[in-house]
């Protein structure tokens, strides 16, 4: 007999990042890339609920196409944890998605990195975030992240975090209705891997770009069309429209909130005069604080 807790879920945030750019410097020995880039959050992302059972299994009771439970990483992130720890507790999790998949905006390290801060909280572990971020990063290189909760410069291969204050801006992002295949830009002979590195201030004084974003126009026109669109309104953003990630979602700054809902709306109108152009709009305020370490906060 299932045993569980009798109490309702609790509900964590697992908000989504933009990367205000992405420079990659160099090439390790052990195959991975060291970066460059900026995290910055936005109030907007998936919902995580958990149930907490006594039995030690970890089930997600949300179904989601195409990932079947033993491989989502909400699932491995709780299990990491148990091993981790020797935890006997166990969980129900279910996940309200709202952050498209495969478009750059992290949806999967977000939803691994909730995971493990609220289980950290809801199984009384008291790990501290430093252990929590190591483990994030054997789950996903973005993971340490989110867990890490405020906006960072990153370097390294993403592991090495600098929390930085930056203007909380309105975005605009774009959805194209594509998913972008990471490990085909990694692969692609024209990226560049060699890009100079900078300084934080370097960032604020432009110039920076993202390197995948050539190659994603290249090979998916719908990221070049919605990036077209966005930089030739009336209405300017604060710095160049650009891809977030590895893409396909494309995203513009705006000063204030009434700037970035009318473009919302020509961008939502545009995509309805289109069937062919299946574009999904969100709206959205930046955070240098995530929304995860506000509830964590919240709950101390």
């Amino acid at each position: 007999m299932m045993s569980q807790s009798a109490t309702a879920p609790a509900v964590w945030p697992a908000p989504a990042k933009v990367n205000l750019f992405l420079h990659i410097t160099g090439r390790r020995e052990d195959g991975y890339h060291d970066l460059q880039t900026l995290f910055q959050f936005l109030n907007f992302g998936d919902y995580l609920q958990f149930t907490i059972r006594d039995d030690g299994r970890v089930n997600r009771v949300t179904s989601i196409h195409g990932v079947e439970p033993q491989h989502d990483i909400t699932v491995r992130s709780a299990q990491a944890l148990q091993r981790k720890t020797g935890c006997k507790l166990g969980v129900n999790i279910g996940i309200e998605k709202h952050i498209p998949m495969g478009g750059g905006l992290g949806g999967g390290s977000s939803d691994a990195a909730t995971t493990l801060v609220a289980l950290n909280q809801l199984w009384n572990l008291d790990l501290p975030q430093a252990q929590l971020i190591d483990l994030g990063r054997s789950l996903g290189a973005d993971v340490p992240v989110f867990v890490h909760g405020r906006s960072a410069w990153a370097e390294g291969i993403g592991e090495k975090l600098q929390a930085v204050e930056l203007p909380e801006y309105w975005y605009v992002v774009i959805y194209p209705g594509i998913t972008v295949s990471t490990a085909e830009l990694f692969a692609d002979p024209e990226l560049t891997r060699d890009a100079r590195p900078i300084k934080i201030r370097d960032y604020f004084e432009g110039g920076t770009s993202n390197v995948f974003e050539p190659i994603v126009r290249r090979r998916y026109p719908a990221v070049d069309a919605a990036l077209k669109w966005l930089s030739k309104l009336e209405i300017k953003s604060i710095r160049p429209a650009m891809m977030t990630g590895t893409g396909s979602c494309v995203f513009a700054a705006y000063a204030d909130e009434s700037s970035a809902r009318r473009i919302a709306e020509m961008a939502e109108q545009l995509s309805e005069q289109r069937p062919t152009q299946d574009w999904r709009i969100i709206c959205a305020k930046a955070c240098n604080e995530s929304p995860l370490l506000q509830r964590v906060k919240d709950r101390n």
